[in-house]
């Protein structure tokens, strides 16, 4: 892929709003095998997500977890809620909403000395547009060798059908994607999704989230000075954002109503990162493996790191918590681990989800980078919050270095060593997801937590038999 070439077309497209980031000559190289361990990856998230929804509403509604086994775990839906105004908990424990997931599932996955490592699993994830637009854009140029993963199956046309089927009655709904203030970064996307959407015969729109009104119990937004009912609602906006968008309100109505369906559901426990905790919890092991495959399950097992959350319940004298270590022993209290050696601080502490800072690496604090004094302050504020916003501690897996071809700011290509992140997009449709591309972000070798800053490369992925 030519210099000149990228710059004119990353200059002509707007993705991302007022970002920029590294190019490359060539897509991110992924052999077979990584492609196929992808593809067990994104099966085995969406039964984490089937179980965990299990898990929760079991939790919630005071059943047993187990079949043929007493075992209860009121703490639980106490940990998923806490935080959540009970409106809204209301909503995701609905009738309505059982059984709805989200049609679209990204993993987090970071490149490692053992394979691949989960930081995240997204429910509500950007970069479908810029990996659409990358694919379309490296596939142009590829070589009779290469394949641009998704390209040829074009993921805007996975995204859509996955969307399109919370209105199943429908033959050509009504589709708004609608993004909010706070996700305004992503809008240049969805733009360009819904614009390559309509030229397929599509009815996809590209809104603001204020843009939607209601009317006769239904939603409906302004188009050429007609208002147009909308059928699907795909929505691109945080749940902790809920009091400033007062048009959800009338989303959620009309969905009662049965006149509209919202997708990603609105149901926080999916977008929770303490899910991963909770798979890890001793007291559940004999629940995920009742509720999970067990080729998913040995997935799983090797793909999330140990995580725990910090939960400051006083515990009876001589008793200890499941957790890291600090100068070699047990803890009796989270803030033991204020103690703890540099190495025993190979630890990611961030916030479990449901707040400003839970999305965009903003809340992560990587333990052994600090001193002493800031991972205590880190460990306190995440103590503190612990009843409204839980935060996780998480072993911290480090990425390998990597070698891939970049451009230089005069245009010549240097071999650059750097950390990689992959962002698989898989589309759910039932009890199967579909894997629609995969956006590879390339960062510096000294950053230890990878994510699209201006110094990485964000490219697409393509399949090679080396």
């Amino acid at each position: 892929m030519e210099f000149d070439t990228l710059k004119t077309a990353f200059a002509e497209q707007e993705l991302f709003e007022g970002k920029s980031w590294r190019m490359s000559p060539e897509a991110w190289r992924l052999t077979h095998e990584m492609v196929a361990a992808l593809e067990e990856i994104g099966q085995a998230s969406l039964e984490f997500y089937q179980a965990l929804e299990a898990l929760y509403l079991r939790s919630a509604e005071g059943r047993k977890l187990l079949r043929n086994k007493e075992l209860y775990a009121p703490w639980v839906a106490d940990y998923l809620d806490r935080g959540k105004p009970p409106a809204l908990v209301e909503i995701c424990r609905s009738k309505a909403n059982k059984g709805k997931l989200p049609p679209v599932i990204r993993p987090d996955l970071l490149v490692t000395q053992d394979g691949f490592s989960l930081t995240e699993l997204d429910s509500v994830p950007g970069g479908i547009g810029l990996t659409a637009y990358l694919n379309l854009l490296y596939q142009g140029s590829a070589g009779e060798s290469s394949d641009i993963l998704g390209a040829r199956a074009a993921i805007e046309e996975a995204f859509y059908r996955a969307v399109a089927g919370e209105a199943a009655e429908k033959k050509n709904p009504v589709i708004a994607l609608a993004v909010s203030e706070e996700s305004a970064t992503y809008k240049p996307e969805m733009d360009w999704l819904a614009e390559r959407l309509q030229r397929r015969g599509y009815r996809v729109y590209s809104l603001w989230v204020q843009d939607i009104f209601p009317l006769g119990g239904a939603v409906y937004f302004d188009i050429a000075g007609s208002p147009e009912k909308i059928d699907v609602v795909y929505r691109f906006f945080e749940l902790f954002d809920l009091p400033n968008l007062p048009a959800v309100e009338f989303i959620v109505e009309a969905v009662e109503n049965g006149e509209v369906a919202l997708t990603p559901p609105l149901r926080p426990f999916l977008e929770e990162k303490l899910g991963m905790a909770l798979f890890h919890h001793h007291l559940l092991g004999e629940f995920w493996r009742e509720n999970v495959s067990r080729r998913s399950l040995r997935v799983l097992e090797k793909l999330i790191p140990k995580t725990w959350v910090v939960d400051p319940a006083p515990l009876p004298p001589g008793a200890v918590i499941d957790g890291p270590l600090s100068q070699g022993q047990q803890l009796h209290d989270w803030m033991d681990l204020a103690e703890a050696s540099q190495k025993e601080r190979s630890l990611v502490l961030k916030i479990s989800g449901f707040h400003e800072t839970a999305w965009g690496s903003r809340s992560v604090v990587i333990g052994n980078d600090l001193s002493r004094e800031d991972w205590r302050s880190a460990l306190q504020e995440a103590v503190q919050m612990a009843h409204t916003h839980p935060h996780v501690l998480q072993e911290f897996r480090k990425s390998v270095r990597l070698k891939h071809p970049l451009y230089g700011d005069d245009g010549q290509v240097y071999e650059a060593s750097g950390r990689l992140r992959l962002n698989p997009y898989f589309f759910a449709s039932g009890e199967t997801v579909s894997l629609g591309g995969v956006l590879a972000t390339f960062c510096p070798p000294d950053k230890k937590i990878i994510h699209g800053m201006e110094d990485a490369a964000l490219l697409p992925s393509r399949v090679t038999s080396g």
